[in-house]
C-alpha cells in the first residue's frame, strides 16, 4: 500500500512538471501592457496603432494607416547579456525606419546595486540619452578616447550595469534592424573570421614583439587623467600637484596569446601548452599586463565577477570579463622583458564570435569616487592589431541562419570529451552500486576503488569541469517552472545538465547518498581530507548522538530560509546561498576575497577531525535531496534483527553517525559509502554473523584422525 502511494505522488510531481513546462513553452508573448503602448505611441506621435506581435521577427510594428512608422521590441526576445546580477536587463527598444531610437523603458532589471541605495530614477535618466540617436552610431558610456564616439553619461555607482545595458541595447537593436532589413548587411551573411597559423613559430625578444606589434602599449601620466575628468564630477579629486603631472598613472601592455609566436615566448613552452589546451574551441586568450599606481584588476572579485575596469571591444562587440574568464600570470619569460607589477590572462569566451585577425581595442576605465555611493569615470582606448604573418584570412562564405544548430548542440559538441569522461564514470558507478554486495565481500577492492572515485570527483568533475551542483540550481528551476520554463537553459551546461539528471533518477533509486556520498566535488574533498587525517592518527571528534540528530535540522532550517528569500528576490537568495562554499572552492579555486576564502578553508580545516561537518550540519543543497529520499523505491543498504539490539557496530563506526542507536539508517543522512555492509557481510567482524559460525563449528562433530598401520 505504501509503494502505490508513493508511485502516485510521483506520477503526480511529474505530470505537473510536464503540464507546466508544456504551458510555458506554448504559452504566446505576454505583450504589452496600457501604459507601455501609450508611451510607444507618445514616441512616434504620428501613429495610430501598434500592430500584433511578429513572432517571426520578434518585434511590433507601429503603424499609422498600412504605413508603418517604426517597431517596438523587448530585447529579452534577441540577445540575453548577463550584467552586475548575473542576469540580463530588460529593455523595451523603439526605433523609426531610419533606425532612430525614439523610446527606451528599462522593464526588468535584478541588480543588486541599484536597490541597496542608488536611486532607480537615475537608471531612467540614463537611457532617455539614447533617444535621437541612431542604432548605427558608435554610442560609448562615459568619456571615450576615441573621436568617433558618442559618449553618454553613466550611472555613478553601476559602471557594470550601464555598460552591459548599452551593450544590450545597440545588440539587439542592431539585430533586430538586419532582419528587418533596416541595416545593409544582412545577418545571413557571416563576417570572414581568421585563423591563427598554429605551426608558425620563431623566439622573439620583449623588444622585439613590442616593435612589430604583437605586445600593444597604453601609456597615460596622471596630467592626462586629471584632463580627462574635467568638466565631470570627478574633477579635482585626487589630482596631481603641478610636479607630479608627468608621473605614471599606469604603464599598460596587453598582446594576443593564441599565436605561438607571442604567446611561447610570453609564456614559456609548457605554460603555452597549458593554456592552449584549456581554451575551448572558438576561445581566445590576451595577456594583460600593467605597473603604476593604478590597477586594471581593481574591485574585479566582487560577488558576480565582473572586472569593472578593464574590457575588450571589436566592432560593436563589447567583451567584458568574469571571474571565471581570468587566469593569474606568474612570469614572462621573453628576454627584454620589464618589470610589473600585475599581471593577468584572461579569456575571450566562444559566444562573442572574436576575430582575432580585426582590430580591437582595450578600454581602460578609470573611476574617482565623488560620494558615498557616487563615482564618476572615464574610459581610454588603445587599439590592437595582430600581425599578418600570424594570421589566414578565409574568404567569406554565406551561412544559412535557419540551418544553424541550437547553441547547446554545438556546446555539447565542443564538450563532448568531458561528456563522455562523466557519461562513463557515471555508468561504472551505477554498476558499483548494482553490484554493491559483490564489492562489499572486496573491501579492500571497495575502498581503493572510492578513494579513486573521490578523487575523481574532486580534480575532474569539480576544478576541471566546474561539475559542482548547487542550491541555486534548485531555486532557479522553480523560478523558471513558475514563469518562462525552456529546456534549452538547462542544455546550456551540459555536465550540471548530465548530473542533475543522474542525481534525480539515483535519488528516485535510493536516495541522496549516492550524489552525497561520491559525486559532490566539495564533499569528497571533505572526505579525503578527514581520511589523510586519520591515517596521521589526528583525533577525531563526534558529538553525542542525541546533539547530533538535533543538528541535522539546520541545514533544513537554513535550506528553507534561502527557498523563503527566493520566492522574494533570487538575487537576495543568490547572495545568501554564499553559505555554500561552493563558488569559492570549487568553481574559482580559492582566487575570491579573503572573507569568503577563509570561511572555506575553515569548514575544511574542521573536516580534519569530524568527518564531513558542512555535509551533515551545514548543506541546504543535501537538505533539499534528502526531502525527495522519502519516495525512494529501493533500500539495498541491509540490516539484522539484531542490529541496534543489542548489535550497535555499525551504528558506532558509522562515521557521519547515519545509523540511529536502534540500528535503523537513516535514508536522509545516509551517504552510501557502504562501510556498514561490509562489517554486514564480514564473518570475522559482524557480531550476530561471528556468534553464528562459532556455533557452527562447535555442533560440527568431531572426526577422529586414524593412524595408517604402515606408518607404524
Amino acid at each position: 500500500m505504501s509503494q502505490w502511494i508513493h508511485w502516485r505522488v510521483l506520477l503526480a510531481i511529474f505530470t505537473l512538471l510536464f503540464l507546466t513546462s508544456s504551458w510555458a513553452s506554448s504559452a504566446p508573448h505576454p505583450g504589452l501592457l496600457p501604459e507601455q503602448q501609450q508611451k510607444i505611441l507618445q514616441s512616434l506621435p504620428e501613429a495610430d496603432y501598434i500592430s500584433d506581435f511578429d513572432n517571426e521577427v520578434g518585434v511590433w510594428a507601429v503603424k499609422r494607416g498600412a504605413e508603418v512608422l517604426g517597431y517596438a521590441f523587448e530585447t529579452d526576445d534577441h540577445v540575453s547579456i548577463p550584467a552586475y546580477s548575473g542576469k540580463p536587463v530588460n529593455t523595451l527598444v523603439v526605433f523609426d525606419t531610419e533606425g532612430v531610437f525614439k523610446h527606451i523603458w528599462v522593464l526588468e532589471h535584478h541588480e543588486p546595486i541599484l536597490l541597496v541605495g542608488i536611486p532607480e530614477q537615475e537608471l531612467w535618466d540614463f537611457k532617455d540619452q539614447y533617444l535621437e540617436k541612431k542604432l548605427t552610431d558608435k554610442i560609448r558610456v562615459g568619456y571615450s578616447s576615441d573621436p568617433a564616439a558618442l559618449t553618454i553619461d553613466a550611472v555613478t555607482g553601476a559602471t557594470v550595469t550601464v555598460l552591459v545595458i548599452n551593450d544590450t541595447i545597440l545588440k539587439a537593436s542592431r539585430k533586430v534592424a538586419g532582419k528587418l532589413g533596416i541595416l545593409s548587411d544582412s545577418l545571413n551573411t557571416a563576417a570572414p573570421i581568421s585563423t591563427i597559423k598554429t605551426e608558425l613559430f620563431s623566439s622573439e625578444s620583449w623588444p622585439t614583439l613590442a616593435g612589430n606589434g604583437s605586445i600593444a602599449h597604453l601609456h597615460l601620466d596622471r596630467g592626462e587623467v586629471d584632463d580627462a575628468f574635467k568638466h565631470t564630477e570627478g574633477e579635482g579629486v585626487d589630482e596631481a600637484s603641478a610636479e607630479q603631472k608627468q608621473d605614471t598613472f599606469i604603464d599598460l601592455y596587453y598582446a594576443y596569446l593564441n599565436a605561438p609566436t607571442i604567446g611561447k615566448n610570453l609564456l614559456g613552452e609548457s605554460e603555452f601548452q597549458w593554456l592552449i589546451k584549456e581554451l575551448k574551441p572558438g576561445e581566445h586568450a590576451v595577456a594583460v599586463l600593467a605597473t603604476g599606481r593604478y590597477s586594471f584588476k581593481g574591485s574585479a572579485f566582487v560577488r558576480g565577477g565582473i572586472f569593472d575596469r578593464i574590457q575588450l571591444r571589436q566592432d560593436d562587440n563589447s567583451i567584458s570579463f568574469r571571474d571565471t574568464d581570468y587566469y593569474r600570470l606568474s612570469d614572462v619569460y621573453t628576454a627584454g622583458t620589464p618589470q610589473f607589477k600585475e599581471m593577468a590572462i584572461f579569456i575571450i569566451r566562444a559566444q562573442f564570435d572574436f576575430d582575432p585577425g580585426a582590430p580591437w581595442d582595450v578600454e581602460l576605465l578609470v573611476r574617482r569616487q565623488t560620494g558615498p555611493l557616487s563615482s564618476a569615470f572615464v574610459s581610454f582606448n588603445a587599439g590592437y592589431q595582430i600581425p599578418e604573418t600570424y594570421i589566414t584570412r578565409p574568404v567569406p562564405v554565406v551561412v544559412d541562419e535557419l540551418g544553424e544548430s541550437p547553441l547547446w548542440v554545438s556546446i555539447w559538441t565542443q564538450k563532448r570529451f568531458s561528456i563522455a569522461v562523466l557519461l562513463l564514470s557515471l555508468v561504472l558507478l551505477s554498476v558499483v552500486i548494482f553490484m554493491q554486495d559483490w564489492m562489499v565481500c572486496r573491501p579492500r577492492l571497495l575502498h581503493n576503488f572510492r578513494r579513486a572515485f573521490l578523487l575523481y570527483t574532486v580534480f575532474f568533475v569539480g576544478w576541471y569541469s566546474l561539475g559542482q551542483l548547487s542550491v541555486v540550481n534548485v531555486f532557479a528551476f522553480i523560478q523558471l517552472a513558475m514563469n518562462d520554463f525552456h529546456w534549452e537553459l538547462f542544455l546550456m551546461d551540459p555536465f550540471i545538465f548530465i548530473l542533475w539528471g543522474f542525481t534525480a533518477a539515483s535519488i528516485l533509486l535510493w536516495g541522496r547518498g549516492i550524489f552525497c556520498g561520491w559525486l559532490c566535488p566539495f564533499g569528497a574533498l571533505q572526505e579525503l581530507i578527514n581520511e589523510a587525517a586519520r591515517k596521521f592518527k589526528v583525533k577525531q571528534y563526534e558529538p553525542p548522538f542525541h546533539i547530533h540528530e538535533r543538528l541535522w535540522a539546520v541545514k533544513y532550517l537554513i535550506f528553507l530560509a534561502l527557498f523563503a528569500v527566493s520566492l522574494e528576490s533570487m538575487d537576495t537568495a543568490e547572495r545568501y546561498s554564499e553559505v555554500e562554499p561552493f563558488k569559492t572552492t570549487i568553481l574559482l579555486a580559492f582566487q575570491r576575497e579573503w572573507w569568503y576564502v577563509s570561511y572555506a578553508i575553515f569548514l575544511l580545516f574542521i573536516s580534519i577531525f569530524t568527518r564531513k561537518v558542512y555535509c551533515r550540519y551545514i548543506c541546504p543543497l543535501g537538505a533539499v535531496l534528502a526531502i525527495p529520499t522519502k519516495l525512494r523505491l529501493f533500500d539495498w543498504l541491509k540490516r539484522r534483527r539484531q542490529c541496534g539490539s543489542p548489535c550497535q557496530l555499525c551504528a558506532t563506526e558509522c562515521e557521519i553517525s547515519a545509523i540511529h542507536p536502534s540500528g535503523l539508517i537513516d535514508a536522509n543522512e545516509c551517504h552510501h559509502c557502504l562501510d556498514c555492509q561490509i562489517t554486514y557481510h564480514d564473518k570475522n567482524k559482524c557480531p550476530p554473523l561471528v556468534l553464528k559460525y562459532n556455533k557452527r563449528s562447535k555442533q560440527a562433530p568431531q572426526v577422529k584422525k586414524s593412524i595408517p598401520v604402515n606408518s607404524i
